[in-house]
């Protein structure tokens, strides 16, 4: 049995890296996932659980394809919790693929950092264990290397998603400021079309009252016939 450990701090708060852990794949740094589906999902006392089924490539030397076997598309099971009030993310992974030689539980940790809030400590943890086949050792070095390097490639798909998000925002944010300024344009040009029809209307109003009081003018002075 191997164990590797391995701590990480995002320069981002909790909730920006818990949402990008939501949406990390699939993505250009990590393309061995493949697909994630959700099995189910509930909230229970505030608490959201999710069971979600993991889809990737392992590749695996040839000798050891002839031992274990070989799968185009493994699959692994995910269960997380998320507590909001708390600010903590737990994932838990274990393979299904392979299960018969080969266990690979991981546990991933996304909580505030404790020495600034505004940045985020991911711990990750992943426990080896390869049984009933030989070169047990070197299988499970071989695995605990692969877990590392794809840990470096995990993080890097978490801050290349941070991005996406950070690029969305402002995105709507442009978007609702010019929405605004539409809607603050569209107002003025009503404003002015009925202070002009406004304007349009009392000139006209003017005009005929001038024109009543022609006509009545013209009637009083007009010779009377006896």
């Amino acid at each position: 049995m191997k164990i590797w450990t391995s701590e990480h701090t995002f320069n981002h708060p909790w909730e920006t890296v818990a949402t990008a852990a939501w949406r990390k794949y699939p993505n250009p740094h990590n393309p061995a996932v493949v697909g994630t589906d959700v099995v189910d999902r509930e909230v229970v006392d505030g608490v959201l659980h999710t069971h979600r089924l993991v889809s990737s490539k392992w590749y695996f030397p040839s000798w050891a394809q002839t031992i274990i076997g070989n799968a185009k598309i493994c699959y692994a099971s995910e269960k997380s919790l998320v507590n909001p009030i708390s600010r903590e993310m737990i994932m838990k992974t274990i393979n299904l693929t392979f299960c018969r030689h080969i266990a690979v539980h991981e546990t991933l940790k996304y909580v505030p950092h404790p020495s600034d809030s505004s940045k985020t400590l991911l711990k990750q943890e992943a426990v080896v264990t390869v049984k009933g086949v030989p070169l047990t050792n070197y299988m499970e070095d071989i695995l605990t290397n692969k877990i590392s390097l794809n840990a470096g490639k995990g993080r890097q798909a978490m801050e290349w998603v941070i991005g996406k998000l950070d690029a969305e925002m402002k995105e709507i944010a442009n978007s609702t400021l010019k929405s605004t300024d539409e809607l603050i344009n569209q107002t003025r040009k009503s404003i002015d079309d009925i202070t002009s029809s406004a304007k349009k209307s009392m000139d006209d109003i003017s005009q005929k009252a001038i024109k009543s009081l022609d006509d009545i003018s013209n009637l009083t002075s007009a010779p009377h016939l006896d």
